[in-house]
């Protein structure tokens, strides 16, 4: 029987998913990505229950658990050092069924490749659809080399769109859509290694700026932040400069993380997202998932964890490759996964308006809301994620590396 082909463009986490999901259904799958190499630089992933069981209906979550740090008891705080409020991680693993994980990016990526027959990923060259294709005639993806600068012509049954928020999948099948619009605030990330002395995992909202850390299993500390920023702007010197200016003077061990950042290792990127939805995530062949289809704040952390479940859920619709009908399996995906990524898009802005509040009164007010909070225990607080982190995927989405589908 002929194998029918999916091509998926970019090789982040979602696209990477979605291929290993495809392929175990029996689809011929390849990867086209843009980079040079797949060796993402100083960022971490926090994986929540959601997307964990995403993972372990392709068979990777128990390998994604044993290689991520289990993100223990900690809270959020003030500049200063005083606890707004506490997490549980027990109370929060036993309301959504697991805990919250947290690994480098690059781990991932190498899990998901490693599940890929070899030569599935290609690097360094630029993916354009043509020609969405319909239930009669395949799609058609043009393939250009980056270096050597030659073009070729791929038709697939089934191509993906997973090249990221400034997708050209997305322009291309819907042009009149105003695509993403800047939040206001930029972010940067780093990985280094730990401080001398330990601290609880944190998340830290002052007036108009955000930090967080988070230990990895490796030893090193995952650091994150965001603060309110005209769109495009730079540091006059160079990024460590500015995070010491931002962040210098806040508690333990922000003052020691960024002692120990290389000025050449921080990631700095001004945070964009979709607030209008698509009208689908698909059209003709063609399917959209991750950031390219629903790009959102990071306040909620659920970016990465919904590109996965779009990933399981696209095989789930796509099903055995040659039983493949675009209209009817598409159609069925962005059902599915349009209004739940909307209202966690518009959640997320909702949540980073408030971490990002900047005026004196206001940040006050939101702090004494959220310690009140607080008061009454994790659950009125977990409640948020309510919808989110308790989603379990479709028990036939995807067969493990066992042949057995773990009962959602």
């Amino acid at each position: 029987m002929e194998q029918h082909r999916a091509v998926v463009v970019g090789a982040g986490i979602g696209g990477l998913t979605a291929a290993v999901a495809l392929h175990r259904r029996g689809w011929r799958v390849t990867v086209l990505e843009r980079a040079a190499d797949l060796t993402p630089v100083g960022a971490g992933i926090a994986l929540a229950p959601n997307a964990q069981r995403a993972l372990d209906v392709i068979g990777l979550g128990d390998r994604v658990r044993a290689l991520s740090a289990w993100q223990g008891d900690g809270g959020m705080r003030t500049p200063g050092g005083r606890w707004l409020a506490r997490t549980d991680a027990r109370a929060a693993a036993a309301r959504f069924g697991g805990p919250l994980v947290l690994l480098h990016r690059a781990t991932l990526v190498e899990l998901l490749t490693s599940a890929l027959p070899e030569g599935a990923v290609r690097t360094g060259v630029t993916a354009t659809v043509t020609d969405p294709g319909d239930d009669h005639r395949p799609a058609r993806v043009t393939v250009a080399d980056t270096g050597a600068g030659a073009r070729s012509d791929l038709e697939a049954e089934l191509v993906l769109g997973a090249d990221g928020i400034h997708s050209a999948t997305r322009k291309a099948l819907f042009p009149d859509h105003p695509g993403p619009r800047y939040s206001g605030a930029t972010s940067w990330r780093v990985v280094v290694p730990a401080p001398g002395r330990p601290f609880a995992p944190h998340e830290t909202w002052g007036a108009g700026r955000l930090w967080g850390s988070q230990p990895l299993k490796d030893g090193r500390v995952y650091a994150y932040a965001m603060a309110t920023a005209p769109a495009g702007a730079h540091a006059p010197d160079d990024e460590k400069a500015e995070l010491l200016r931002l962040f210098g003077d806040w508690h333990h061990p922000v003052p020691e993380i960024l002692a120990g950042v290389a000025p050449d290792r921080i990631l700095r990127h001004d945070v964009h997202h979709l607030p209008d939805p698509l009208p689908a995530f698909h059209s003709g062949r063609v399917a959209l998932l991750g950031d390219a289809a629903h790009a959102m704040m990071p306040s909620l952390g659920q970016g990465g964890n919904q590109a996965v479940e779009d990933a399981v859920v696209l095989a789930h619709h796509a099903g055995a490759a040659p039983g493949f009908l675009p209209s009817r399996a598409l159609a069925a995906y962005t059902a599915d996964r349009l209004p739940r990524t909307t209202a966690i898009v518009r959640k997320a802005a909702r949540t980073g308006a408030l971490t990002l509040l900047s005026g004196g009164p206001a940040v006050a007010l939101r702090n004494a809301a959220v310690s009140a909070v607080s008061l009454f225990g994790p659950g009125l607080a977990l409640r948020g994620f309510d919808g989110i982190c308790d989603w379990h995927p479709p028990v036939d989405a995807v067969p493990s590396a066992e042949g057995v589908i773990r009962p959602a």
